[in-house]
C-alpha cells in the first residue's frame, strides 16, 4: 500500500532557495525526500552507497529555477527506513518506480550517481517510457574488484568515526582539500542508525554478486550523458568506455580536477554542463 504525507516536515534555505524536506510512506516504510522549485518539469536525483539527499546540497539550488528538484533518502540510507531486506539493484530500481508513483511524478529527468547511477540505469532499462533523458555520474555496475577508496569508505560506514570519515571522503574526492565537516558528520550520523550497516553491507552485496549491467544498457534508447571525474579513485575513469560505447543514445562529459562526486567538488561545471544536455543545447 502507498500513501503519501503531504505535510512538510522542515523547510530549509540553501544558497537563497527553499527546500522542503517531505516524507512518503512507501509498503509500510517511511521515506524522506527534499524538494525544490516550481517547475512543470521534474529532476529527479539519486545518490550513492551509504550518502543521503545532502549529497546533492549544492547542486539543488542551481537546478531549481528550471526544474522541481526532488531528492530522495533511498530505502535503507539517510533518513529513510531501512527494513531487513535484501538490497540489490533489481530492489531499488523497483523502490525507485513506486517512489515515483506514491509521489506522482510522470516522466521526470533522471541523475544517478554511482550506486544512484547503477539504479538509474536498471530502471531506464525496465521503464524507458517513464523517463525523459538520463544522466548517469561515475556509475557502478560494471567494476568488480575493489580499489583503497572503496575499502576506506567501507571502513568508514562499519567503524563511524571522524577519523575513519575524513580519510575516506579526502581518498574519495582526490583533491588535496580539507572535507566540509558537514559531510563528514552528516555521515556518521547517519551511518550510526538502527539498520544502516545491515544496509550499507546489504548494499554492497547487492551489487557484487549482481550481474554485469552490460546487457540492460544495450536496451536504453533514450537520451543519456555520461559524467565521469577524471581522477575518480573508487571507480576509475576507465569504465565509462563500457558505458559510452553501449548505451544507444549517449555523450560524454570528462570532469577534469575531480574525484568521484564532481556535483559536490565542482557544482558549477556540473550544472552548467548537464542543464545544456537537459535542455537539448
Amino acid at each position: 500500500m502507498i500513501a503519501e504525507l503531504t505535510k512538510p516536515y522542515l523547510v530549509i534555505i540553501i544558497d537563497g532557495k527553499m527546500v522542503e524536506e517531505k516524507f512518503l510512506q512507501i509498503d509500510g516504510n517511511k521515506i524522506r525526500y527534499l524538494e525544490s522549485g516550481n517547475s512543470k518539469k521534474t529532476l529527479v536525483l539519486i545518490h550513492g552507497l551509504g550518502a543521503s539527499a545532502e549529497r546533492w546540497d549544492q547542486v539543488i539550488p542551481l537546478f531549481a529555477d528550471e526544474f522541481c528538484v526532488v531528492v530522495p533518502d533511498l530505502i535503507g540510507f539517510g533518513y529513510s527506513d531501512k527494513p531487513l531486506v535484501d538490497y540489490t539493484p533489481e530492489f531499488f530500481s523497483e523502490f525507485l518506480k513506486n517512489f515515483l508513483v506514491a509521489s506522482e511524478i510522470k516522466r521526470p529527468y533522471l541523475i544517478g550517481s554511482s550506486l544512484g547511477g547503477q539504479i538509474a540505469a536498471e530502471f531506464a532499462a525496465s521503464y524507458p517510457q517513464d523517463i525523459e533523458k538520463l544522466v548517469l555520474v561515475s556509475p557502478s555496475g560494471i567494476m568488480k574488484q575493489s580499489t583503497p577508496a572503496l575499502e576506506a569508505y567501507i571502513m568508514a560506514a562499519l567503524y563511524p568515526n571522524e577519523q575513519n570519515a575524513k580519510n575516506a571522503f579526502e581518498l574519495m574526492e582526490c583533491s588535496g582539500e580539507k572535507i566540509n565537516e558537514t559531510i563528514v558528520n552528516g555521515f556518521i550520523e547517519r551511518m550510526r542508525l538502527p539498520n544502516a550497516k545491515l544496509a550499507f553491507m546489504s548494499t554492497l552485496l547487492g551489487i557484487k554478486n549482481s550481474e554485469l549491467i552490460t546487457s540492460k544498457l544495450q536496451t536504453i534508447s533514450i537520451p543519456t550523458m555520461i559524467i565521469w571525474g577524471a581522477i575518480d579513485p573508487v571507480i576509475p575513469i576507465q569504465y565509462a568506455d563500457h558505458f559510452v560505447s553501449t548505451i544507444q543514445d549517449c555523450r560524454f562529459f570528462r570532469m577534469n580536477g575531480c574525484g568521484h562526486t564532481p556535483y559536490v567538488q565542482d557544482p558549477h561545471t556540473f550544472a552548467s554542463k548537464v542543464l545544456e544536455f537537459l535542455n537539448g543545447v
